[in-house]
């Protein structure tokens, strides 16, 4: 039996004082398995917990550790082991349900291998796992998290020395990514690497990263026995309620109800009064019990050895400080066991699989089985978009409702479903994003693969929904939904949105271009489209009107055409009531609708959508594919009118050539048709990671519309989302620019920052500013103060007429609209003229702040800013100064660091960006000048963590060259970065 979660460590009173209790090294970590751990520094109160750890480990590991039989520690031993000063001696542990299973250690050595201190920059480590948790992963996480403590000391490069048979250890170390060293001598193989990440350590990090945070979602998603806690005896509870969920849905596991008065049976489901008491092992709890029975219940599972759980019952964080403490203590006694936890106050999940078939879910029915991915915040919005599924004939491959989220996240979700094969689409409701920095990256790699679709609630409140502890942002709505479209999320306003857009993208494969052609029988319709795709950004040819005595044949024969045409690349269905005597409008529909199904499944791969209206029963009859085109692998869909909701676009029984992947030219649902399948019949592009195995792509299910516009907002977000792809499979890149001197720049920023205690940060000179702009290239035109008439003169001497004069203050800076600004003064009499207006309208030159400063060559005026945002990261930003960015909003960004390809299209991405190329007959500026000052300024921003703020304003781009005429830099000490360092779960 595991023992009780352990209490927070304390700083020992005998503990070694040269440093006080590092406690932002401990951390909560996902093992390779799914199951979560502890690492935490060993104190001198572990004592007890080391015996004990060392005498379950096994005589052949103990071998490993200590090179000779070592049966046991000494004294000397566990006071060596417990006692450190956190800078040249360092141990950490990793911890389940409050006991060691693995220690890391390091030493700090000199040159020679002799214990070392101070400038020492090498140090040896050693690993012992206990071996019950071999296999885990558990080394690869030491190794990880002693390192960056490492690093944090000082040292730079580890040495371990490892006997020639201890395979696993030389292949933790050899499979990590550093650069490494190996020798070998007196029969020990000695290794040496340096602790600096590299692309390849990262690489690897993430990519265990990936698996464990999948395997861990995995678990939750596909039990093979799952326990309900708090099953009434009385129909209508909460309990009750997922208990017959789970029985209706036709689990295929071993389900049990858990509740003290019970007994026998509830539901033909075996019942007990704990989950102790059941005799096989549990995977997967449902609590449905009040707030404070919860920590015996999750005591009792952690004891039971259950892996997860999924937590219905309310009364945490959404109520007030009370309940955030709870949750906090929620999260922190299920991590404790190596629990992972969906909740609290969550709806549930679901996972249509046959062989699972799990709803344990406030869900009445499991949906039917499909290709979507769906994850909410909200049980609200889950119940809605489930049952909008369901009504337009969609299946699910599975369901997360996550509610407070306080553990598990759609972070984690996205890694199980980026290379789940069942899963071919992902629509997320976000009410907050725990850790934007990796979202926007798991993003990234997930749309490679597959369309991610997420709608934002809460997004204009300004705070957190209750229950949510997430870090704020202060950019506007608009720019974070810019950013995300950046990494390829395709970003819609509204859950029906979310649902039109996502039944495209799991039925249809995505279009090569933006043509669309539009039929039917309904010329008005056909307008309204043809309007509606304008609207969108498509190229819409004129609408074909077939006149309202159209026939399906007649339907048939247009589309078969329109889908043959080269300058075709979507086709846009519109359909209105028959107007006959005599006919039967249900034979009607279902004529239609195998004359569209039929010549789609013969036809080239292209995007077909329908807009119906009034003609009920037509959605259902197209979302029941019939068969694949040639090319296109599948099987036999869902026949319309059965017992279950017609599923769009699924066959579980292959039929024959269902297992060869789309060749090239086809495509597949959500797919471009001229990108190159991947090993699962997934599109990957170059660099995209391969999806898990091969699979027969999805049949063909054809998505209906009761409207023009939801149809054409559908259809342009597919080819947004398809330029995307093909831009992303050939990535840009971050070029090596020269004169470029990063160590300038940082004993620059050190000896600006030296002697300062204001943690808020401040501001540099303007002379601090330009030298360290200069340091990277980017020179800002020089000014001087011009507070008095004869410094004026005197310094427009030194420059050389022409030269400006400006107010600076700060009610004036950059308000030319003021009247604050005097150019091209060519002669020193129009220079005291300008200065003597200046100072009858603005007051004294100090109090003006003037300035002034050199001509530039003629130009567009814009602005060039990089901010770091808490709540997404480095920002790089960019418009044109004056009313297009202050009064209309016309600002562009990305994320830095940028690439070549992000400096060009950031420019080009706003509205007036016709300005900067020759709108009307006027020159065009320097836009490449621009983008390399782009280039630098985000380099700059990358390299030097303390640099939080930086506005260019303006930068005049003339015909030749981009002159920085002022600039501000902000330091402040670096923030903390949860997108880098080793593997670590959300804090709580």
């Amino acid at each position: 039996m595991q023992q009780p979660p352990e209490p927070m460590p304390q700083q020992p009173a005998a503990q070694d004082a040269q440093q006080t209790y590092p406690a932002h090294w401990e951390a909560d970590i996902v093992l390779r398995d799914g199951g979560t751990a502890r690492i935490r520094p060993i104190t001198t109160e572990d004592a007890g917990r080391l015996v004990s750890f060392y005498e379950q480990v096994s005589d052949e590991s103990k071998y490993y550790r200590f090179f000779a039989p070592y049966p046991r520690l000494s004294d000397k031993d566990v006071h060596r082991f417990t006692h450190h000063d956190y800078v040249d001696r360092v141990g950490l542990a990793v911890t389940v349900g409050g006991e060691f299973i693995a220690t890391v250690r390091y030493d700090r050595i000199d040159e020679n291998g002799r214990p070392a201190s101070g400038d020492a920059d090498e140090a040896e480590v050693a690993f012992l796992v206990q071996d019950a948790h071999q296999g885990r992963g558990v080394a690869s996480a030491l190794l990880e998290h002693i390192g960056a403590v490492a690093r944090e000391r000082g040292i730079r490069r580890f040495a371990a020395e490892v006997l020639p048979n201890n395979n696993k250890m030389i292949k933790v170390f050899r499979d990590a990514g550093y650069t490494q060293k190996r020798s070998f001598e007196d029969g020990v193989v000695r290794l040496e690497f340096d602790l600096e990440p590299t692309e390849a350590s990262l690489a690897v990090q993430r990519a265990r990263e990936q698996r464990a945070e999948a395997r861990s979602v995995q678990r939750l998603l596909a039990p093979a026995s799952v326990a309900v806690i708090g099953a009434g005896r009385q129909p209508g509870g909460v309990g009750r309620t997922v208990l017959q969920s789970l029985v209706r849905g036709g689990f295929t596991g071993r389900l049990y109800a858990v509740n003290p008065a019970a007994s026998g049976s509830l539901d033909e489901v075996p019942a007990v009064a704990s989950v102790r008491d059941i005799e096989e092992p549990v995977d997967l709890a449902v609590i449905a019990v009040p707030v404070a029975q919860v920590p015996a219940v999750v005591a009792e599972c952690g004891d039971k050895g259950v892996r997860g759980l999924v937590v219905l019952s309310a009364g945490y964080a959404e109520s007030g400080p009370e309940g955030r403490e709870r949750q906090r203590e929620l999260v922190r006694q299920a991590r404790s066991y190596g629990m992972r936890l969906i909740g609290p106050n969550a709806f549930g999940v679901l996972n249509t699989a046959p062989d699972v078939r799990l709803n344990a879910s406030l869900a009445p029915e499991l949906p039917a089985q499909g290709r979507i991915g769906l994850f909410t915040q909200s049980g609200g919005i889950g119940i809605a978009l489930l049952a909008g599924l369901h009504r337009r004939g969609a299946g699910l491959s599975s369901f997360v409702s996550a509610g407070n989220r306080s553990d598990l996240s759609g972070n984690d979700v996205l890694q199980y479903w980026y290379d789940d094969p069942r899963t071919d689409v992902v629509l997320m409701y976000l009410e907050s994003i725990g850790n934007p920095r990796k979202f926007t990256r798991l993003a990234r790699r997930t749309a490679l693969a597959k369309p991610l679709v997420v709608v934002q609630g809460a997004r204009h409140g300004g705070v957190a929904p209750a229950g949510h502890a997430v870090p704020g942002t202060r950019l506007p709505h608009a720019t974070v939904s810019a950013l995300l479209r950046q990494a390829g999320v395709i970003r819609v306003d509204t859950v029906t949105e979310l649902v039109d857009v996502g039944l495209l993208l799991a039925g249809q494969p995505l279009p090569a271009g933006p043509r669309v052609g539009i039929l039917g029988n309904s010329e008005s319709l056909g307008l309204l489209t043809y309007d509606a795709c304008l609207a969108q950004g498509l190229r819409p040819q004129r609408p074909i009107d077939l006149t309202t005595s159209a026939t399906p044949a007649d339907f048939r024969a247009a589309l078969s055409r329109a889908l043959a045409d080269d300058g075709c690349d979507a086709v846009v269905i519109t359909a209105i009531p028959w107007v006959r005597e005599g006919r039967d409008k249900a034979a009607d529909r279902e004529a239609l609708a195998a004359a569209v199904r039929e010549t789609v499944a013969a036809g080239p791969a292209k995007p077909v959508v329908v807009v119906a209206v009034e003609l009920g029963g037509l959605a259902e009859a197209l979302s029941a594919a019939t068969r694949t085109a040639p090319g296109r692998s599948g099987g036999l869909g869902a026949v319309a009118g059965s017992s279950e909701t017609a599923v769009a676009g699924i066959s579980e029984t292959p039929v024959a050539g269902a297992g060869d992947a789309p060749v090239a030219g086809t495509g597949g649902p959500g797919q471009p048709p001229s990108a190159s399948p991947g090993p699962a019949g997934q599109v990957s592009p170059p660099g995209a990671e391969a999806s898990a195995s091969p699979r027969p792509a999805p049949p063909l299910a054809i998505p209906t519309y009761p409207a023009a516009e939801r149809a054409a907002r559908a259809l342009g977000e597919a080819w947004v989302y398809a330029q995307w792809r093909r831009e992303a499979a050939e990535p840009g890149k971050v070029p090596e620019l020269e004169r470029i001197d990063e160590q300038a720049a940082d004993e620059r920023i050190e000896a600006a920052g030296r002697g300062r205690t204001d943690d808020g940060g401040f501001e540099l000179s303007g002379p601090e500013a330009e030298a360290l702009l200069a340091d990277y290239g980017i020179e800002v035109t020089g000014s001087r103060p011009a507070w008095d008439e004869s410094a004026t003169v005197e310094a427009a001497a030194l420059m050389g007429y022409p030269v400006a004069l400006k107010a600076t203050a700060p009610h004036l800076r950059h308000r030319p609209d003021l009247g604050s600004v005097r150019l091209d003064l060519a002669s020193e009499e129009q220079l005291r003229a300008a200065h003597a207006e200046l100072t009858g309208l603005f007051g004294k030159g100090e109090e003006a702040r003037l300035v002034v400063q050199p001509m530039v060559p003629r130009g567009v005026d814009t602005v060039v800013r990089a901010s770091l945002d808490p709540g997404v990261g480095a920002v790089l930003s960019f418009g044109l100064a004056g009313a297009p960015s202050q009064l209309l909003g016309d600002t562009a960004h990305r994320l830095i660091p940028v690439t070549d390809r992000d400096a060009a299209a950031l420019i080009r991405s706003i509205r007036t960006a016709p300005l900067l190329f020759g709108w009307r007959g006027s020159d065009p500026v320097d836009t490449a000048a621009l983008e390399e000052l782009l280039l630098r300024l985000s380099r700059l921003f990358d390299d030097h963590p303390q640099v939080v703020a930086v506005d260019l304003e303006p930068v005049v781009v003339a015909h030749r060259g981009a002159h920085v005429l002022s600039a501000r830099v902000r330091l402040a000490p670096p923030p903390v970065r949860d997108d880098l360092g080793p593997r670590t779960l959300p804090a709580y």
